[in-house]
């Protein structure tokens, strides 16, 4: 008699056969896991040399601090190129997925330093780094384990009509994310191209006050009514944000005056 553990172990089969052999996400998968590994590891041993501990220390070469963004964007430069250039799914392929995750996790990790130019690793901008760095594993994880609005794989090829209803609606998607993206919804927008309902739910609410969709079609009396819808959800949602944000990134160092 089959046990729920059976069944959890032929769906995580057929998953991994269907959604990662079949569907070529082999590369993009070992991506995803090094992008969370290598962010997870420069954290902590940031946040080590920040204490004082551990063998760990602030790397220098003629006298000028070496960020981890520099060897970031050498590997993904490499493999960037190993892939475009490696056969398909050869062990090159691997290879260049494995270097863009590891890269691509540096760089973003500093992603605030290189949009401020200026180091604000440890302040509260630097948090930028953070939601950067959230946002990208989640989008890349799921487009690694499979998730899309709309699967014409899995329709029949000579079912016409479905498969053309299915491209209407994955246009119809599309353009609700445009649709999110002009309303200053941007985290949402990108994981709404994965997770339709999001999209639908956030095209049809109040944009941002500050976004192009604000600015361009509403009037007064709409914008101010954005706006406290704006600054009722910061209030509610920004603690939990900011609370994520340190663990995940650790706490900011407080300003001081005249800083």
């Amino acid at each position: 008699m089959a046990t729920p553990y059976d069944a959890e172990m032929a769906w995580l089969g057929n998953w991994w056969q269907v959604d990662v052999v079949d569907g070529y996400k082999g590369p993009l998968l070992l991506s995803f896991v090094a992008f969370v590994v290598t962010f997870v590891t420069t954290r902590t041993i940031t946040r080590m040399i920040r204490a004082g501990k551990g063998p760990f220390h602030n790397v220098s070469t003629g006298g000028v601090h070496m960020h981890h963004s520099t060897p970031g964007v050498l590997l993904l430069i490499l493999g960037g190129f190993m892939g475009v250039g490696s056969p398909p799914l050869s062990v090159w392929t691997y290879l260049a997925g494995l270097l863009v995750g590891i890269g691509a996790s540096l760089v973003l990790d500093e992603f605030a330093m290189i949009f401020r130019l200026q180091d604000v690793y440890w302040t509260q901008e630097g948090q930028l780094s953070v939601n950067m760095v959230t946002l990208a594993a989640a989008c890349v994880g799921l487009a690694a384990v499979g998730v899309s609005p709309v699967k014409l794989n899995d329709m029949p090829e000579h079912v016409a009509a479905l498969r053309f209803g299915a491209m209407v609606a994955l246009l119809i998607h599309f353009v609700l994310v445009a649709v999110t993206a002009l309303k200053g919804k941007y985290p949402t927008a990108l994981i709404g191209l994965f997770v339709s309902p999001i999209t639908w739910a956030a095209a049809v609410r109040l944009a941002r006050p500050t976004s192009p969709w604000a600015r361009w079609r509403y009037d007064p009396e709409k914008l101010d009514h954005a706006k406290r819808r704006a600054a009722d959800f910061d209030r509610r949602w920004a603690p939990i944000r900011r609370h994520w944000d340190d663990f995940i990134g650790g706490t900011p160092t407080p300003n001081t005056p005249g800083s």
